[in-house]
């Protein structure tokens, strides 16, 4: 018996690499995804996306999403109907399949590839008894014929007849799709199509099409326990007994089965004390960092040993490249350790130790589903959390230091605000006392929190739990997940499906890593299926 060498799966989180270079090889003539994006469409509906493995290699993918018919059936664009390429417009209640992406690898011809990833995507509209698929499909030819033809609805025509060749319209007109429509302006950079797109559905010859169902989402149960340390400043003798004050919550939130614990940002800065003399500015942070391999190991082996995971408030660590940034050591119990730097330190940060700030932000994987950090001040920037939202996070974690009460109430009212406008839950912890013999550590305010959306199924005022203000303990609730996504879907106000992509957007500046570049809709394969 041998091993089958083709497997048509739904795609994971870890195959975003993977599906980013063959998007690379298959498509030439427009830029390729953000690795954001791609986890963005698999974490927001991962069910609709499905990836082709021969012989051990990545050579097809699709993404799609459901969507009211009401914006599947109507005039959009590609940016507007897909939340900027995130795939964060799926709605859980919708009666239509909307393909956004096909992308097959051109030197599998032969294989029908494609052709098997339209069956997943039809077994899953049947399953799911909705009315049907739509999406927009591309006309690569167009450009080329341009000056032959009356507009894109004549190519159209000459295709359907015949007369006109086009391997991508032919491919979907023989798989049981029908035009009912030229979208203009679909995809500005698919210039072969000359950003036009031929709007394409199959209906459903299993569910009644003049009947409206009512697709509920179940108000399930998706428990997780969060736990939040306001961890007292208090001097130590050495880098043990600062180990040993951490270990301590990790200890007792592991007994009470928390998922995570979250320590406070520049929670390190106690192992300061424990120098002979107050340090300069430049001295203690060379002196912290010093202890950054020791904190990553300590922190990863905790999290193995006490099964939970540790999002590491923040350590200031000196980069590779001799900058000092301010960053939160996430250690999962599966022994993984990730890393997100603080985007915006605070001018406090900036003039007393040469903070800089990061350049990227995007949320962690985890047993619980995808997570985010936005440390203290970056959660004052709405943009940081909607990017991590959109990326598919229901948890943000907001490790803070704060010296006051009107500087606590910054981060609280915004992180608040972040909870509601992208109906997720936050947590938040804190610092508080002092540190004799650390400089800006002279007194320290905080009350930690766990917040929520302000809706039904959630706590009243928005406030899952909350610690005494300035008092060291732990705050412990459990929260449902699956009611954040009844509520984007089901709720009394649904910010994330309301927002107005036909006016704005954030447009993210990304570096050259692979996968990365400006933003845009990979076209087909060459020869092959595309489109949708």
């Amino acid at each position: 018996m041998t091993k089958a060498r083709l497997e048509i799966r739904q795609a994971a989180p870890g195959d975003v690499a993977s599906i980013a270079a063959l998007v690379r090889r298959a498509y030439e003539d427009l830029p390729p995804y953000k690795h954001s994006e791609l986890r963005g469409q698999i974490n927001n509906y991962p069910e609709g996306c499905f990836i082709a493995v021969l012989d051990g290699k990545v050579v097809g993918y699709c993404a799609s999403m459901r969507i009211s018919g009401n914006i599947a059936l109507k005039p959009h664009s590609w940016d507007e109907i897909t939340g900027n390429g995130y795939g964060s417009r799926h709605d859980p209640k919708g009666d239509w399949l909307y393909g956004y992406e096909m992308c097959v690898d051109p030197k599998t011809r032969g294989t029908r590839i494609g052709r098997r990833l339209y069956e997943e995507r039809r077994r899953l509209a049947e399953r799911l008894e909705l009315k049907g698929i739509a999406f927009g499909g591309r006309m690569p030819n167009l450009k080329r014929v341009w000056r032959r033809v009356d507009g894109p609805q004549d190519y159209l025509d000459r295709v359907i007849s015949g007369k006109q060749p086009d391997p991508v319209l032919r491919f979907q007109l023989a798989n049981g799709f029908e035009p009912i429509g030229i979208l203009k302006n679909y995809l500005p950079e698919d210039q072969r199509s000359k950003a036009y797109a031929v709007h394409m559905i199959w209906r459903n010859p299993f569910v009644d099409q003049e009947d409206s169902p009512q697709h509920r989402v179940p108000r399930g149960v998706e428990s997780v326990r969060l736990a939040t340390c306001q961890l007292q400043a208090r001097a130590v003798k050495d880098f043990d007994e600062f180990l040993g004050h951490v270990e301590y919550f990790v200890d007792v939130a592991a007994d009470y089965e928390s998922d995570f614990i979250l320590f406070p940002e520049l929670f390190t800065l106690m192992l300061l004390s424990a120098e002979d003399e107050e340090l300069s500015s430049i001295e203690a942070i060379e002196a912290l960092s010093r202890y950054t391999p020791r904190i990553r190991k300590a922190l990863s082996e905790m999290a193995l040993k006490y099964n939970i995971n540790i999002v590491g408030g923040s350590h200031p660590t000196r980069m590779p490249d001799g900058d000092i940034h301010n960053v939160a050591y996430v250690c999962l119990r599966d022994g993984s350790i990730h890393e997100q730097e603080k985007i915006h330190p605070t001018p406090n940060e900036a003039y007393w130790w040469n903070i800089k700030g990061g350049d990227s932000i995007d949320v962690i994987q985890t047993d619980c589903g995808p997570i985010g950090v936005t440390i203290c001040y970056d959660s004052e920037f709405p943009e940081l959390t909607r990017r991590l939202v959109d990326e598919g996070a229901r948890i943000i974690f907001v490790p803070f230091c704060t010296d006051s009460r009107q500087g606590y109430m910054r981060v609280r009212y915004c992180a608040a605000a972040r909870a509601i406008e992208n109906q997720c839950f936050m947590v938040l912890s804190g610092n508080v006392g002092n540190l004799p013999n650390v400089a800006n550590m002279d007194i320290q305010y905080a009350q930690s929190c766990i917040l929520t959306p302000c809706d039904f199924p959630f706590a009243r005022d928005g406030i899952a739990a909350e610690a005494t203000e300035n008092v060291e303990t732990l705050t412990i609730s459990d929260v449902n997940l699956a009611d954040i996504a009844w509520a984007r879907a089901e709720g009394t106000v649904k910010n994330l499906a309301d927002r107005r992509f036909d006016l704005y957007r954030i447009e993210w500046e990304e570096g050259t890593a692979a996968g990365a570049g400006p933003h845009g809709l990979a076209p087909t394969a060459k020869g092959g299926p595309g489109g949708g």
